[in-house]
């Protein structure tokens, strides 16, 4: 698993080939930087044999070296962390673009079966822990790489004998934190998952807030919050105490190497003497010593640079691999390559259709119906007998598993989703306006409308009133301060479809949030919006479809009774039961 991660991570770097050539020969150039210092403060120290012996003209060049080569390691140092962080952020931006692009693509069938805090916390957060953990921390892999391969070298032609020991001891090094890093993954899943919930649980109960305090939920839900938050401290200190476990225990091994090069290197100067003719006869000297200290501490301390990230590995392998569950999900049948709707009637045909949403939970059941063109269909029911299903299906959101749908005789299976949706104008009782003005609310569906247009709309579902007193008019932009009410925000999504003079409408309880006064009113322009369009009108409350050419009385996917207001009355059934449960006296 991890080790597709990595390939996958790999392949969005390697999109940025010249951040990537760039971060790799600065880190190459501080490295070499890095490692000429100790050999110049080597040699700096076998120039000082002795009092009154000191060769201060070859000091002062070893010095300006010395100088030069902190000052290329510096700059190299600091362009790496330009370049990598540009290789890392445009690397997130991508993976972050993917996913959001990968949800528009994703058949709502997903989107309703998994919690939308977990979505969103797999696009930010999990995007964030990739960012900070997996992609920043390859320029360490890559330097240590490069810093331990060079020490090895220098520390052979060095001395070759205390350099076996250092490489015959390393391993101790790699096994403990390969063996704790392998042990950490699982803790880390543990804990991003936990992370999830609590952000799903989060927003659910922010955006739910207002029901939980007309119940008195509060505490309860404080519980349930402080379950969660516990959930994810107990995985969270698991995951970061396992870890954390590397970073002494290769310490520990990386002092003992220490250890050891300073007893073989002072027993060999001890044996050798010191000085220019120690060294013009190949011995260790004291300089050689300090230079083969300098180079085992920088060999060890890739070792423990890589084990102080292997927290932010871990998490990140498993943010990562999170996010390419998410890529890698079913999308939508493509369907570009489907012709265009073309709508003449509007004559919309169901024939024997079955579906349900879960396989062996029958919903919808050879269902049967023909809503002819330009002629108003309401469709009423108890809760839970199919009614939205039905719109769901006619809007290709779900795709039926039998039978077919056609409107004007063409099936809205062969021609693509834009087309077919972009035929229907939907409003439904759950609003969405986006962040932005009111003028870019109301022409989402037709941004090449005029203002006039766009005014007359407005004024035709009575809009254009409480929209004319808002601070800046139509340009007023829609945040949290601009408090509009429920009916509002609706009569704004009424006002958005009547604009774009769609060629069939959905009204899905359309007028649930606005008073008695404003829904006739509104009926009155739908009235004028619906003449020669087929309508599909869903509503409980039985007064505002009276009207409707016929009625479809659904129940359990079923249309168990269909006709008009006054011929479904005079059946008493299914119908007459629905309407005398809301009013004592029928009306006919």
């Amino acid at each position: 698993m991890k080790k597709h991660t990595l390939k996958r991570i790999l392949a969005l770097v390697g999109k940025y080939p010249f951040s990537l050539v760039a971060v790799i020969l600065f880190a190459a150039a501080e490295v070499a930087a890095t490692l000429y210092v100790p050999v110049l403060v080597g040699d700096g120290v076998d120039l000082i044999v002795g009092k009154g012996n000191v060769n201060f003209e070859e000091l002062k060049i070893v010095f300006y070296k010395i100088g030069v080569a902190i000052s290329v390691g510096f700059v190299a140092k600091w362009l790496v962390g330009i370049f990598n962080n540009r290789l890392a952020f445009r690397t997130v931006q991508e993976i972050r673009n993917k996913a959001f692009d990968k949800i528009n693509a994703l058949p709502l069938k997903y989107l309703d079966s998994h919690p939308h805090g977990d979505t969103l916390s797999r696009v930010v957060a999990d995007a964030d822990e990739v960012s900070d953990g997996l992609v920043m921390g390859f320029t360490q892999l890559f330097t240590g790489v490069l810093t331990i391969g060079g020490t090895i070298a220098l520390m052979l032609l060095t001395n070759w004998k205390i350099a076996l020991v250092v490489i015959f001891v390393t391993p101790l090094s790699i096994f403990t934190s390969r063996f704790i890093a392998k042990r950490t993954y699982s803790y880390f899943r543990a804990q991003t998952i936990a992370r999830s919930e609590q952000v799903s649980f989060t927003e659910e109960a922010v955006s739910n807030l207002k029901t939980a305090q007309a119940f008195c939920h509060e505490k309860e839900n404080e519980a349930d919050f402080e379950k969660k938050n516990a959930a994810y401290k107990s995985a969270a200190m698991s995951a970061t105490f396992s870890s954390s476990l590397v970073n002494p225990l290769t310490r520990f091994v990386n002092n003992a190497v220490y250890a050891l090069v300073v007893l073989f290197g002072a027993l060999q100067i001890a044996k050798g003497g010191s000085g220019a003719a120690a060294a013009a006869a190949g011995a260790l000297t004291v300089g050689g010593l300090t230079k083969f200290l300098s180079y085992a501490n920088q060999y060890t301390k890739p070792f423990n640079e890589i084990s102080g990230v292997v927290t932010e590995l871990s998490g990140a392998f498993v943010c990562a691999g999170r996010i390419f569950e998410l890529l890698d999900e079913a999308e939508e049948t493509p369907d570009s390559s489907l012709g265009d709707l073309i709508v003449t009637e509007g004559k919309v045909r169901l024939e024997n259709v079955s579906f349900a949403y879960t396989e062996g939970q029958k919903l919808i059941e050879n269902l049967s119906l023909t809503a002819e063109g330009g002629k108003r269909v309401a469709i009423v029911g108890r809760t839970g007998s199919g009614k939205t299903t039905l719109i769901n299906l006619l809007m290709r959101f779900y795709d039926v598993n039998a039978g077919e749908i056609t409107v004007d005789g063409t099936k809205i299976r062969t021609v693509n989703r834009k087309s077919l949706r972009s035929r229907y104008g939907m409003v439904l009782q759950e609003t969405f306006l986006k962040t932005g003005t009111v003028r870019e609310n109301l022409k989402i569906g037709r941004e090449s409308a005029t203002d006039e247009e766009m005014i007359a709309a407005a004024k035709a579902c009575h809009a254009h009133g409480f929209i004319s007193r808002l601070p800046q008019g139509y340009d007023t932009y829609i945040t949290e301060e601009v408090n509009l009410s429920a009916g509002q925000k609706q009569l704004l999504c009424i006002a958005r479809i009547m604009l774009s003079l769609p060629d069939m409408l959905i009204l899905d309880e359309a007028t649930s949030s606005v008073d008695t006064r404003t829904e006739r009113r509104i009926s009155d322009a739908f009235d004028k919006l619906m003449k020669g369009r087929t309508c599909f009108i869903v509503a409980h409350r039985l007064s505002t479809i009276k009207n409707a050419d016929i009625i479809l009385v659904m129940e359990q996917g079923n249309v168990v009774e269909q006709g008009n207001h006054e011929t479904l009355l005079k059946k008493r059934g299914y119908y007459y039961n629905l309407y005398t449960s809301q009013f004592a006296t029928p009306e006919n």
